[in-house]
């Protein structure tokens, strides 16, 4: 399993994570549920996300093959989330608005916006090309990273300026896109040959 270990693998794997769960561009979303509901259950939130996202990477292509889909095909698909998430990040527009939360529990912090669809996909897309044992690294290293954010959010926001942070998340979001379209060439060829 150790031999499996590869930083380049995990550092590939954790910047697309970091871009996919973009939790810097959620500081807005975090600091308004801290403002609604007072406390914000960091260590929980960030436990769940991890739990819920290595579960899948585990389950998640099992599910795939219950329902006849190959890990190729869910790439693709998942390089077309990736592609429309990385169009948000440029632009600032929303395609996709899921519901206000009410609380900040586990429920809307880890999962949809740790958690959610975007990054489960993501990670089964992952499997098709780096080794599992990367992914889980890159995985922790990210809940780590969540996890330093959610508890200082206010703090990195007074650093950041809201300026700051908007440039963060544009150019994430075109590494986003870059990585979209990777993914879907080295895929697309896959399903055709």
């Amino acid at each position: 399993m150790w031999k499996l270990l590869d930083a380049k693998q995990i550092f590939t794997a954790g910047m697309i994570l970091f871009a996919v769960i973009d939790i810097i561009g959620s500081i807005p979303i975090i600091i308004d549920l801290r403002r609604k509901v007072g406390h914000i259950q960091s260590e929980k939130a960030s436990v769940v996300a991890g739990f819920i996202m290595i579960v899948f990477l585990f389950v998640g292509k099992e599910i795939l093959n219950l329902i006849g889909i190959d890990v190729n095909s869910f790439a693709v698909a998942g390089a077309f989330i990736l592609f429309f998430l990385a169009l948000e990040m440029i632009l600032g527009i929303t395609l996709y608005k899921d519901d206000e939360p009410e609380t900040a529990s586990v429920v809307p912090l880890a999962f949809p916006l740790i958690a959610g669809a975007g990054t489960l996909t993501t990670l089964v897309s992952l499997q098709a090309e780096y080794e599992t044992v990367n992914i889980i690294v890159a995985i922790l290293i990210n809940i780590i990273f969540v996890y330093v954010v959610l508890k200082s959010s206010t703090r990195m926001e007074k650093v950041l300026g809201s300026q700051g942070i908007s440039v963060i998340r544009k150019v994430f979001g075109v590494i986003l896109l870059a990585i979209a379209v990777k993914l879907f060439a080295t895929n697309i060829q896959s399903l055709f040959s």
